[in-house]
């Protein structure tokens, strides 16, 4: 069994809710995450992660979502048309932040091959790319990524994915350490009949040094000596869910997922780019299907353990992140350490 973060803590109810069986975003049924890691020579250390909703044909079968801004300094592709229309149509790619105009490029013609029809016949694709900026420890004017790792990292998603400085989280820095992607999961109990989970999946490379708090223990606390670094970099969310939420509701978790960054330090500064997106695998219905659909719908006054549930995600899934990265050398030599040095340091 992979050790994750928590299981270094000392026992006690650090969080509520309890985790999906795996305690990743893929307790989700249906839900797959897929890598590409590029780490060669001195300048190429970034890559592609890929989240898929389902298994399916995405643009024939879209998923309800919804997204938040929480601070706007990213350069994301999708986003405006996912919140138009309340869907997400393609997989859901992390990279860096050169790397958006090729992916996207990547998904639409993968999206074509699947659906010649589209941009002749029928409509056009919304790619959803999402970024963060590995600038400090990969040389991003190089261009490293390419379409072919898009499809590579889609065709081999799966249940079980690695976290830490692995695919997109390859080149990230969190809080002045190896960052990465991390994810978490919830059971979500609303009644006795009324039983889901919610997933998270970040891709964090966002936090000062200085104002970094573990479990509410301030890091300076423990080492105030160690140079210090403005908040920026960026954060990328996203959430799953197997409840029946509209892109309403949806909207609303995204909302909260600030909530967990707060606790940890976060300020989301003036160069962070934080930005949240949620979809639900149900009442899926097909575009080539009947004109009307019946779909089930949570009721508002359940959403409350959802929002809780999406901080307690979001909060676990950076300290995945962090607790899974190793230190990492960037292409101008310097050095990101790893936060399980923290950790010994701090005990």
């Amino acid at each position: 069994m992979t050790v994750q973060f928590r299981d270094s803590l000392s026992p006690g109810d650090w969080w509520v809710h309890p985790t999906g069986q795996k305690n990743l975003i893929t307790d989700v049924p249906g839900v797959t995450v897929g890598h590409t890691t590029l780490n060669q020579g001195t300048t190429a250390r970034t890559g592609v992660t890929a989240i898929l909703p389902h298994g399916g044909d995405l643009f024939d079968r879209p998923v309800h979502a919804a997204s938040a801004v929480l601070n706007g300094f990213g350069k994301s592709i999708g986003l405006v048309q996912l919140d138009e229309l309340g869907e997400i149509e393609t997989p859901i790619i992390l990279t860096n932040t050169f790397a958006v105009g090729d992916c996207g490029k990547a998904l639409i013609k993968r999206a074509i091959r699947q659906n010649p029809a589209i941009g002749r016949k029928t409509a056009t694709v919304n790619p959803l790319v999402l970024e963060c900026n590995d600038g400090i420890v990969n040389d991003i004017q190089a261009f490293h990524v390419t379409e072919e790792m898009v499809d590579h990292a889609i065709d081999q998603a799966s249940e079980h994915f690695q976290q830490g400085a692995v695919g997109a989280g390859t080149g990230m820095k969190t809080f002045g350490f190896t960052g990465g992607v991390g994810s978490a999961s919830r059971q979500v109990k609303v009644d006795a009949k009324c039983r889901y989970h919610l997933g998270a999946l970040v891709l964090s490379n966002f936090g000062q040094k200085s104002e970094l708090r573990v479990m509410g223990k301030k890091y300076s606390a423990f080492n105030p000596s160690l140079p210090d670094a403005q908040d920026k970099g960026s954060i990328i969310i996203v959430l799953a869910t197997d409840a029946p939420l509209d892109s309403r509701q949806l909207g609303r978790i995204c909302k909260r997922a600030g909530a967990a960054l707060g606790r940890m330090g976060s300020y989301w500064g003036h160069q962070s780019g934080d930005i949240a997106i949620a979809f639900s695998t149900q009442n899926s219905h097909s575009r080539s299907g009947a004109a009307e659909y019946e779909a089930t719908r949570l009721a508002e006054n359940s959403m409350n353990i959802f929002f809780h549930a999406a901080v307690e995600a979001v909060e676990e899934a950076v300290l995945n992140a962090m607790w899974f990265a190793r230190a990492s050398v960037g292409y101008t030599g310097k050095t990101l350490p790893e936060f399980h040095a923290f950790l010994t340091q701090a005990s």
